[in-house]
């Protein structure tokens, strides 16, 4: 298993960037580990009341792998994790990864600990060799870590129109033709109910 490491953030208090009440937090960014799965499982429903992501993250915790699970620690406190989960693309041997779930805690957000996890994620999955990470989300989140809009390869299920934009990639390496066909994902993402409002 990789070294945990250790990433600076700026954890912004007010609006003002130098505002003295502004603090520097270190967050540790490792991969999860068993005695996680207890705060994990209690950072979903906390960071998306409204949706019962549990069920697909405890699926993708067993597929140990195929996910890369990272966590990241403030003062010993688990505060955000995201799941990466290794798929394909039919007729090709490229690897590519998809980004998903990611929670931060409440407390905890709009202080860079989601970008932190995501570009770590990102690292290490270009270091394993992995070419194109998808991902369904925000468009105005997920751009600010490199995703653009994806047209080449589309996800397991037909999107609602209104979802088309949020259907992301980045590149991690640059491939003489971009990847083109239909994400193959494993089992734990073959619901359509993740795929639709």
């Amino acid at each position: 298993m990789p070294e945990p490491i250790t990433v600076v953030i700026l954890v912004c208090n007010h609006c003002d960037l130098f505002d003295d009440e502004d603090m520097i937090e270190e967050i540790e960014i490792r991969e999860s580990l068993p005695s996680d799965v207890a705060s994990i499982e209690k950072l979903y429903p906390d960071a998306f009341p409204d949706e019962d992501l549990l069920p697909l993250v405890r699926e993708l915790l067993r597929e140990e792998s195929i996910v890369l699970s990272l966590v990241g620690i403030v003062d010993r406190a688990l505060v955000g994790h995201v799941i990466f989960t290794t798929c394909s693309i039919a007729g090709r041997t490229d690897k590519v990864s998809l980004l998903g779930p990611l929670a931060v805690a409440p407390a905890w957000q709009r202080r860079g600990i989601g970008s932190a996890l995501v570009r770590e994620g990102l690292l290490r999955l270009e270091n394993a060799g992995a070419i194109q990470v998808y991902v369904l989300g925000d468009p105005a989140y997920y751009e600010r870590v490199g995703f653009e809009p994806e047209a080449g390869v589309t996800p397991p299920y037909p999107l609602p129109k209104e979802w088309r934009g949020a259907w992301q990639s980045v590149s991690l390496h640059n491939a003489e033709q971009p990847p083109h066909g239909k994400l193959s994902v494993p089992q734990p993402w073959l619901q359509p109910a993740l795929w639709a409002p």
